[in-house]
């Protein structure tokens, strides 16, 4: 066993077998949680580097870790998981699945950066004015020096 989810309010825990297993309300589902709310792919559970990572899988209500909707994100031990409505503490030991070292980066802030536009990247973009480029300001101002 790979660490296990403790459903918050009560019920079994759910042992985590392997080490990717989808979540959803279908059958074929490695975890079933049969909840209409649930969509029938709902997440992905993988291990990296020794760390749990969830994966939502463009499920209908989305998927939460620590309250904040996600795409993907690490799951650190004591995590909470929302699949729909449902909690779950996420409980297993990094060093057990062969994690050396600290944790690896959680890719939601790599994609929070990649999806900021080269200008934004580069600080090139005026706080004040986003549609207007710093670049260009300081272009027309040297313009006016002089005149």
């Amino acid at each position: 066993m790979f660490g296990k989810l403790i459903p918050q309010g009560g019920g079994d825990p759910i042992p985590l077998v392997k080490k990717k297993l989808l979540i959803g309300r279908r059958e074929s589902c490695d975890v079933v949680l049969r909840f209409s709310n649930v969509s029938a792919h709902h997440c992905q559970l993988t291990v990296e580097h020794g760390y749990w990572f969830v994966k939502d899988l463009n499920s209908r209500n989305g998927t939460r870790v620590n309250g904040s909707r996600i795409e993907r994100k690490r799951l650190d031990p004591g995590s909470h998981l929302r699949i729909a409505k449902h909690i779950y503490e996420v409980a297993y030991s990094p060093t057990d699945l062969g994690a050396a070292g600290p944790p690896p980066p959680d890719e939601e802030v790599f994609t929070q950066i990649l999806n900021r536009s080269l200008l934004a990247r580069a600080g090139l973009v005026s706080p004040d004015n986003p549609g207007k480029n710093r670049a260009s300001t300081a272009a027309s101002q040297d313009d006016t020096v002089g005149d």
